[in-house]
């Protein structure tokens, strides 16, 4: 009867706030397109192109477009289950929440009960919630957030979609960086001038042509490569299939013997040093070349500065301890010979040194890149054919050649808008349509951004100022969160405290496909479509743009579910007048964005004849129903990485101040930061095995699953293949897993005083002693217990940033212990709609 009531009211309200009716969903119809009920229809999705067999309306299968190789990519097979499990099937808002917006019970979000809400009031009481918030504690109050893995396309992005509606109806405070590579993309622009991360490798067919010695240092490309930023193009694969055959030495420096390692087998060699210690590892390789004078002396002085300054540290002048190979061994755990082994055969081959961002996503993470390029420039080979170093050859398929031809432009986050007396008065720029290439969540979305793995640390300390790249940031007081693809309950380190963190704001609104745990920690929820409901564009291959696909509608939309688009739209419509028009710009539908953004890049294709290739207009296009593919230049394909720099460092200079490689950096010795040097430096990580007094027994490394992206699938049937006593696999060395008494099949406590999970044993010898592997993205299930039942790796994983300089998470640094769970296995509900929830 109460909540009755109170919906009552709240209908009352909400009439009041607008009396205009929302947009007619006939908008967001599809003109000119006809849903297939029966055949074969083309989309495309992170995990690559796919064709999907649908009978009678529903979705039977999916399969890859094409094969490129012999790995499989079991992601590709998975449709069915994305469209039609784990669904929220109707707008739903928090019990308390719908009570009394003004004193919601944030405590219980996570374990309310929800009330479904017809559409029209639920986007009625976000509106009215929204200026609420900016009138009381203004715009920097509201977050907007979003991690951009939700969908591949070039219009149905979501982060871009909120954060146009938040610019255009008064602004939000967004967030600085990334989860994936929070450290190196800070820490490189100092060295190198670049980011490196995500930008374009050395071109594969020099590699393969050039190269002596492939190393691949904590890098799991078999596993990682499944998926792109935008589309895999699945060249990679194939790639790494012929580096196998090839010939070449392949060393693999892992603390697991990965997916990668396992593929190449006896064609690799496999090294496990201790986890979070590559720095001293390649620090002893750096002494013993110095030492026995194997190391390029002219490169160092024609194109790096500040190797002098460097040097005093390397050889134990400043703090008494040479970086000897020794030294290196007993903190790295690899025997001394093997490091100075590797120096000279590194130094004497040319040598690629492929590296991972696993190993920067820890405590102190800006040093291990940093040593690297400083280790590859004694080494002298970068800018020669298949030497030097690259940072991206495991994501979205570095290195595969750069095509030419089109490159589709996307919707952008428009400029700031102004309301006044509920009316849209003005713009700033009103250009709608961005044709950058870079990864949109690198950019400052807001004034008062904040670096995005310091969320929780925001959300629980306003007005806390922290340091940030030579610059002060403070925290805005947050009140107010809406957030649009992604799953940060799981994501984020320390669940825990994340957990309190998102309890603390007044508002949060989530729009979802599935019920996952940021789903259930929201107050008011809109159900979303999947991007198997909807049309849209991509490009295949990040680096290479190699094709131009459709995504192509498979199903009608499910349970009523709205377009992000539409959502927004009609958040416009409710929030102030002539603010749609804008956002729409002037009504624009779904197919008529697409359009624009193809013929933009189909009038740039043909009217350059070179490329042999031409594009129709957009119709006869679209309903042909297959992608537009390109072709490698002479000179993509013999690309050099930093060669235009060899060549001519003074005509080709990098972005550094010096315009050099910079081993020693004056910007950053001018910050004066103590945990984070002017030279690349080991620093002892705040857990590690080598401590004294360790607080756990076992290093956790909770990398990138093979049978996901981050989260995403959890709900899907791989699950099946890969989970052990109904839980999350953890890989236990056989001597560790004798020690405490477990074996394979078992069900474990994992925990330390961050929180505890359940995982089953999986007993392995591709693991190195002390070292276990609990992969993230495994929907956080703890809502009701102190424990997560489904085995989510971040409950245990610590939320302190890598260092002042680029505040990036340490994931990578955790310790725990494992004993056999003896209780009464507790029941999974990761994947359950929560109470009151259809």
């Amino acid at each position: 009867m109460k909540t009755n009531n109170s919906r009552r009211s709240f209908l009352k309200a909400g009439a009041a706030l607008s009396l205009a009716p929302l947009i007619p969903s006939s908008m967001f119809a599809s003109p000119n397109t006809a849903i297939i009920k029966n055949g074969t229809v083309f989309t495309a999705a992170h995990w690559g192109m796919l064709k999907a067999t649908v009978k009678n309306g529903k979705v039977i299968s999916s399969q890859p477009h094409q094969i490129t190789s012999k790995i499989p990519n079991p992601l590709q097979y998975t449709m069915p289950d994305l469209v039609y499990k784990t669904r929220i099937k109707a707008p739903m808002v928090r019990k308390s929440y719908l009570q009394n917006p003004d004193s919601p019970k944030p405590e219980l979000r996570g374990i309310d009960e929800w009330v479904e809400v017809k559409y029209e009031d639920a986007i009625k009481l976000v509106a009215r919630e929204l200026k609420k918030t900016r009138k009381q504690k203004g715009s920097q109050s509201i977050f907007a957030g979003s991690y951009g893995w939700y969908s591949s396309g070039k219009f149905h992005n979501p982060r871009i979609l909120l954060h146009r509606f938040m610019n255009l109806s008064g602004g939000f405070t967004g967030t600085l960086g990334d989860y994936s590579t929070g450290a190196t993309q800070i820490i490189m622009p100092h060295v190198v001038g670049g980011i490196e991360v995500y930008e374009q490798q050395t071109s594969w067919p020099v590699v393969l042509e050039s190269s002596k010695v492939v190393v691949m240092w904590g890098m799991n490309p078999i596993s990682t490569l499944r998926i792109a930023w935008s589309s895999t193009d699945e060249q990679g694969f194939k790639y790494f299939e012929e580096l196998k055959n090839s010939g070449k030495e392949i060393i693999i420096i892992d603390p697991v013997k990965s997916e990668t390692a396992k593929y190449f087998g006896d064609k690799a060699s496999w090294i496990a040093p201790v986890p979070n210690t590559d720095v001293a590892m390649m620090l002893g390789m750096a002494y013993h070349l110095y030492e026995t004078k194997n190391y390029d002396k002219k490169f160092l002085e024609e194109y790096t500065i500040g190797f002098d300054k460097f040097l005093p540290y390397l050889l134990g002048q400043t703090d008494k301890t040479p970086k000897t190979p020794a030294w290196a061994s007993q903190i790295c755990g690899i025997d001394e010979k093997i490091i100075k082994e590797l120096a000279i055969k590194f130094y004497k081959n040319r040598t690629m040194l492929m590296s991972g961002w696993g190993m920067q996503r820890a405590h102190h993470g800006e040093q291990p890149h940093w040593m690297l390029v400083t280790l590859a420039s004694m080494l002298g080979q970068i800018g020669l054919p298949g030497g030097g170093f690259g940072l991206s050859y495991h994501y979205s398929n570095g290195g595969a050649p750069t095509c030419a031809g089109g490159v589709l432009g996307g919707i952008n986050a428009a400029s700031l808008g102004v309301i006044e007396n509920n009316k849209f008065i003005g713009l700033a720029n009103s250009s709608a349509v961005s044709n950058s290439a870079s990864q949109s969540w690198l950019q400052k979305a807001t004034d008062s951004a904040f670096p995005v793995a310091r969320i929780a640390d925001a959300l629980l300390n306003p007005g806390k100022t922290i340091d940030h790249n030579g610059n002060k940031i403070t925290y805005p007081d947050i009140d107010f969160i809406y957030w649009a693809g992604g799953n940060p309950l799981t994501q984020h380190q320390d669940t825990n405290t994340n957990i309190k963190a998102w309890r603390k704001p007044r508002t949060v609104v989530v729009n979802e496909i599935y019920w996952t745990p940021t789903a259930k920690m929201a107050d008011i929820v809109f159900p979303v479509t999947s991007q198997y409901e909807r049309n849209d564009l991509t490009m295949t291959g990040d680096y290479s743009n190699m094709d131009i696909a459709p995504i192509k509608q498979v199903v009608e939309k499910q349970n009523g579910a709205k377009d992000d688009y539409q959502v927004f739209s009609d958040l416009c419509k409710a929030y102030a007048d002539g603010l749609v028009e804008v956002y729409t710009a002037n009504g624009k539908t779904e197919m008529d964005w697409l359009e624009e953004f193809y013929n933009v890049a189909a009038n740039a294709v043909n009217a350059n004849v070179a490329l042999g290739v031409s594009m129709p207009k957009f119709d006869e296009w679209w309903n042909k129903n297959e992608p537009t593919t390109f072709a490698p230049t002479m000179e993509s394909s013999s690309w050099v990485r930093f060669g235009e720099f060899r060549e001519d460092p003074i005509l080709n200079a990098l972005g550094t101040p010096s315009g050099l490689i910079e081993i020693y950096s004056d910007t950053i010795e001018a910050m004066k930061y103590d945990d984070c040097a002017a030279y690349p430096k080991w620093f002892e990580p705040v857990e590690w095995l080598g401590m004294k007094d360790k607080p756990a027994k076992f290093h956790m490394l909770s990398v990138h699953p093979t049978d996901r992206l981050h989260s995403q699938q959890n709900n899907t049937s791989l699950r099946e293949n890969y989970a052990v006593a109904g839980r999350e696999p953890i890989t236990i060395n056989p001597k560790d897993a004798k020690d405490i008494g477990v074996k394979t099949g078992d069900l474990v406590r994992v925990y330390n005083k961050r929180g505890e999970v359940l995982a089953g044993v999986v007993v392995s010898d591709e693991i190195r002693q002390g070292v276990v592997r609990l992969r993230e993205g495994a929907w956080y299930d703890g809502f009701d217990s102190k424990v997560c039942k489904n085995g989510c790796a971040n409950v245990l994983t610590m939320d302190i940033p890598t260092s002042k300089l680029a505040n990036g998470n340490i994931s990578h640094t955790a310790l725990v212990n494992i004993e056999l769970y003896k209780g009464k296995a507790l029941g999974l509900d990761a994947f359950k709609a929560p109470k009151g929830a259809k």
